[in-house]
């Protein structure tokens, strides 16, 4: 069994770990690429997963030969991002694990791709369960954020605003997509991931653990209070 460090803080990214938005992305941008003849592959749906708003539109942009610009693409995805969004529900086991960690005092944080104004959205639903959250890192916002993810800057920032400031080998982030992955381990965290089960294996190797889903999540491997407590 590997060798599991204990942590005392917890960072979750949102999209595909905590709320099903990835499912949503996938229908929005499907529909706008096929308003110019074009298929969004899941080959380069992994490339973005976790990429700032403008990054992951340049690279669908680039990669489909698209005849927009990067303002004209995000003009158009996010008038069915805000049809859409609004209809995001939970993932399995990420309100239970949430309110577990929060009910015992372990401080968590969000660390995610996203806009505020697309945060938004996505937690129409969800208000209650987002407070618990201290803090909320969006990095397509956060001028702090000079780099998203595979760099780091996300998950150091997080950190920064802890209140205690906690070193990065006490964070445990939990994480989707590869891109997180890699940015967490740049930023000398652990890594929980829970992949999409279409993910090649060889995209997981960076994790320090992989899960088929936040049910699986036993807490005390991290020195973390058990379900049980």
């Amino acid at each position: 069994m590997p060798a599991y460090k204990p942590v005392t803080h917890v960072i979750f990214d949102m999209d595909g770990l905590l709320l099903d938005t990835e499912r949503l992305y996938t229908v929005a941008i499907s529909e706008l690429t096929e308003e110019y003849g074009k298929a969004y592959p899941w080959e380069l749906k992994v490339q973005c997963m976790g990429m700032k708003g403008d990054a992951s539109a340049k690279l669908i942009i680039d990669s489909l030969e698209l005849p927009l610009t990067v303002p004209e693409y995000l003009e158009k995805i996010d008038l069915k991002y805000k049809e859409l969004f609004p209809q995001a529900v939970l993932l399995p086991g990420a309100e239970r694990l949430v309110r577990h960690l929060h009910k015992h005092g372990v401080p968590i944080a969000i660390a995610s791709g996203s806009s505020q104004t697309s945060f938004d959205l996505k937690t129409t639903s969800h208000r209650e369960l987002m407070k618990l959250f201290n803090p909320v890192v969006l990095s397509s916002s956060d001028p702090e954020v000079k780099a998203g993810k595979p760099a780091p800057d996300v998950f150091l920032v997080c950190a920064g605003r802890f209140p205690d400031k906690p070193h990065s080998s006490k964070c445990l982030v939990f994480e989707d997509a590869p891109l997180g992955v890699k940015a967490a381990a740049a930023a000398g965290m652990q890594c929980v991931m829970v992949p999409d089960p279409r993910t090649d294996k060889s995209l997981t190797e960076e994790a320090t653990l992989v899960l088929e889903s936040l049910e699986d999540f036993k807490p005390e491997l991290f020195g973390l209070p058990p379900f049980n407590s």
